[in-house]
């Protein structure tokens, strides 16, 4: 302890301005510190993937909907299509299936149980579709009519996208060879009466 009294003769002046960053630093790290704990709990505020998914049902009154037309509705952020299918399209749509790459709608996440049939619908003439290609999510247009067509010559009526050529039937199931992967969603719906439909709720006592 020989050094202990004994004053610098020369003492350096203290530094205010180092002294000011120094303090002010280590205020920043401590608030962005302070900000990193907080995350985990700022994101438990905000709602689930699942509950950004759920929407509101919607509620369609079809007692206008003729033959061969479409009504166009958004639930959930995406085009619902509710469409009135003809005798002749339904007539048509078993002829399909060796050209259809899922034609028994084998994959349970493209339509619910209750709507896993060859027409893939509730009522035989009615179908309720999700209007989104299943490649890239573009919006497929209707050609309803059995009639030959451009990109099909022997064509029974369905849903073209044009933007990648995938073609779908008029019960949304996607033919082979187009870069589609799946069939068209089936969203959950079920029928209040013979002309309303509520779009985003299954049936009573459904699974």
């Amino acid at each position: 302890m020989a050094n202990q009294g004994i004053t610098d003769p020369h003492p350096e002046p203290i530094n205010h301005g180092r002294r000011r960053f120094l303090t002010a630093t280590t205020a920043v790290v401590g608030a962005v510190g302070a900000g990193f704990v907080a995350v985990p709990f700022i994101k438990s505020w905000n709602p689930s993937e699942r509950a950004k998914l759920a929407g509101a049902p919607i509620t369609a009154d079809i007692s206008a909907l003729e033959e061969g037309q479409r009504i166009i509705l958004e639930w959930r952020g995406q085009p619902i299509w509710i469409v009135r299918r003809s005798q002749a399209v339904l007539q048509a749509l078993p002829t399909l299936d060796d050209m259809l790459r899922d034609p028994n709608s084998e994959n349970p996440e493209q339509q619910p149980e209750y709507a896993n049939n060859e027409l893939r619908s509730i009522k035989p003439e009615v179908s309720v579709l999700v209007g989104l290609c299943t490649h890239l999510g573009c919006s497929p247009e209707m050609v309803a009519q059995i009639a030959p067509q451009p990109f099909d010559a022997e064509w029974k009526g369905g849903y073209f996208c044009p933007c990648h050529k995938s073609k779908f039937d008029m019960a949304g199931r996607v033919y082979q060879g187009v870069p589609a992967p799946t069939n068209l969603v089936v969203p959950p719906h079920h029928y209040v009466d013979d002309t309303t439909i509520v779009i985003g709720v299954d049936p009573q006592g459904a699974a």
